[in-house]
């Protein structure tokens, strides 16, 4: 009958479109059979290389600016609400900070905490007129810190040859800056050893 051969036709058709690779020869083959497994040729994906976004140089950030705080921004008052916050964020951070908690555990918490906020005085150093400075840390940087006056002065003092403390809730802890020569990021997945005693 002509309907017959019309599906006949149809089917050919559809087995040629659905697999292109498969001969005429082959084709008719699976045609005499009772059920017919149609094989599946997934398209070879290609793949788009992904560009990486470049983020700004050193020397592109220092002509932004990005880092510098302006001068009328240079006011104690403004950032003594961020040092509230770091004092929570260190409450928070050693489940608060109880007479009878062991002071070793507190200080391997804040060697690898965050200190954008903290006061802190530079209590020794080689260099007599840092001795005195006392503050709250704006910036940390690998070799300073930024530390804004209550005479609303910002001083740059390096970390090296300097000792800081820093004191919250009557625990003072004392930071050997030789020892700190890292960006905050980095001391967040570094392992500080146990020293019995440490120069400047």
């Amino acid at each position: 009958p002509q309907g017959s051969e019309k599906a006949k036709t149809f089917v050919h058709a559809f087995l040629k479109r659905s697999m292109p690779k498969m001969k005429d020869e082959a084709i008719q083959d699976m045609l005499t059979r009772k059920a017919v497994v149609l094989e599946h040729y997934p398209k070879k994906k290609v793949k788009q290389k992904r560009k990486k976004t470049k983020g700004f140089t050193a020397k592109q950030r220092r002509e932004l600016r990005l880092f510098e705080i302006e001068p009328e921004q240079q006011r104690y008052a403004i950032f003594l609400p961020l040092h509230e916050l770091w004092k929570q964020y260190i409450r928070d951070l050693c489940h608060g900070l109880k007479p009878d908690a062991q002071p070793h555990m507190i200080q391997s918490k804040l060697l690898k905490a965050d200190l954008h906020g903290a006061i802190v005085t530079v209590t020794k150093s080689k260099c007599p007129s840092y001795v005195g400075i006392t503050g709250i840390i704006l910036q940390e940087f690998k070799h300073v810190f930024k530390i804004i006056t209550k005479e609303d002065k910002l001083k740059v003092v390096p970390k090296l040859n300097n000792v800081f403390s820093l004191e919250l809730d009557g625990f003072i802890s004392y930071i050997y800056g030789s020892k700190f020569l890292l960006r905050a990021s980095e001391r967040s997945a570094k392992k500080f050893k146990l020293r019995g005693t440490i120069d400047l």
